[in-house]
């Protein structure tokens, strides 16, 4: 915390002080936010990247389809944030399909304007952000894939990037924990989904979507007693998964889908802010976590599940926390023609982005 500030009280005089009107005092984590204000903005004159305006510049059907509709770029040199795709579906298990996930959320983004109306967060007022299109990943080799995904999301890390990914199934979480780890160790994890991705091996492998927090385990990505599995449900192979103790053994708090029903979840997240700390977290959410009934596109649904009023809870529950990288995964598009699955993540991975350090808000 020390180092925290006195970086931050050092640039004072450097950046637009009017940023910092936009922070609440009694955050959880104020200093460490900032900082990463102060870090973040730049000069009164900085010209920050916006998205066309379907009210100025061209109609929704137009354009190309980026995030938001957001600049492109081609590396994220320069950027705060950028919202990346990785188009893979190898490691699904069920419904395929995740592999076109980043095309069709940016199609559905269209709808996605640049201030959140309930909140007031504005985060294209004091971050860079662009859409830096998708990983290159080896999409029939799964142990290349998984190396090819570390590698990229490694060199947005070392530009001081914070990546926004779009899956692709869930595989990808495990090779994204391991460049994270690269850049910030051990770290925390908010894990919003219908199932706890621990299976140790399936049909002999690995690597799939139901590996990844095993894999993150067993290579010492997280920091156990950091991490929050949120939404669980649906019926299990054997006994010795009875209520996830393998989960609760590793120290995560284990969340399940009944306990969310019929009620708000913003005082759970009160407990996961502290449950999280002042250090590094991740987030990710996989679609299934919402109840079929709103996302049906996806590959292993599962009834009973989060309403996207609960999921806006959860994210929006996240403001505070030092989080470092997040992605939403198992879109899968050709099992909900309406493109409905694909919006609620568009809105899903935006709200994400509202809660980054260094977002400015609207005084209400």
């Amino acid at each position: 915390m020390y180092f925290t500030l006195t970086r931050a009280l050092s640039q004072i005089s450097k950046y637009n002080l009017a940023h910092i009107s936009s922070l609440h005092k009694n955050d959880n984590n104020y200093g460490w936010t900032l900082f990463r204000m102060l870090h973040f903005s730049k000069k009164e004159n900085q010209q920050y990247n916006k998205p066309l305006s379907a009210m100025t510049q061209m109609p929704r059907p137009g354009g190309i389809a980026s995030f938001m509709r957001l600049p492109i770029q081609d590396t994220s040199q320069g950027l705060n944030v950028c919202f990346v795709g990785v188009p893979l579906d190898t490691g699904a298990s069920n419904r395929p399909g995740t592999r076109f996930g980043p095309r069709q959320i940016r199609t559905e983004s269209v709808l996605v304007r640049p201030v959140n109306g309930r909140t007031g967060a504005m985060p294209l007022e004091t971050l860079q952000v662009a859409d830096i299109g998708d990983i290159p990943i080896a999409m029939y080799e799964i142990q290349q894939a998984v190396r090819d995904i570390r590698s990229g999301i490694q060199k947005i890390l070392n530009d001081d990037c914070t990546p926004l990914t779009m899956g692709g199934d869930h595989t990808i979480t495990y090779p994204i924990l391991q460049a994270i780890k690269d850049k910030h160790g051990p770290v925390g994890l908010i894990h919003v989904d219908a199932h706890a991705d621990i299976s140790d091996e399936v049909l002999g492998c690995k690597i799939q979507h139901g590996t990844p927090i095993k894999r993150a385990v067993d290579e010492g990505l997280l920091d156990c007693k950091r991490v929050a599995q949120i939404g669980l449900r649906g019926t299990l192979y054997i006994d010795q998964d009875f209520r996830y103790k393998w989960s609760r053994d590793q120290g995560f708090r284990v969340v399940h889908a009944e306990e969310c029903w019929h009620k708000s979840l913003t005082p759970l997240m009160k407990e996961i802010r502290e449950q999280m700390g002042d250090a590094p977290v991740y987030v990710t959410i996989d679609i299934d976590a919402l109840d079929p009934g709103h996302a049906p596109g996806t590959g292993t649904p599962e009834i009973g599940g989060l309403t996207p009023i609960q999921i806006l809870e959860l994210v929006r529950g996240c403001r505070g926390l030092n989080i470092v990288g997040g992605d939403l995964v198992e879109v899968s598009p050709p099992y909900d023609v309406s493109g409905n699955t694909a919006l609620a993540g568009a809105n899903i991975l935006f709200e994400l982005l509202c809660v980054l350090p260094g977002v400015k808000y609207l005084q209400c």
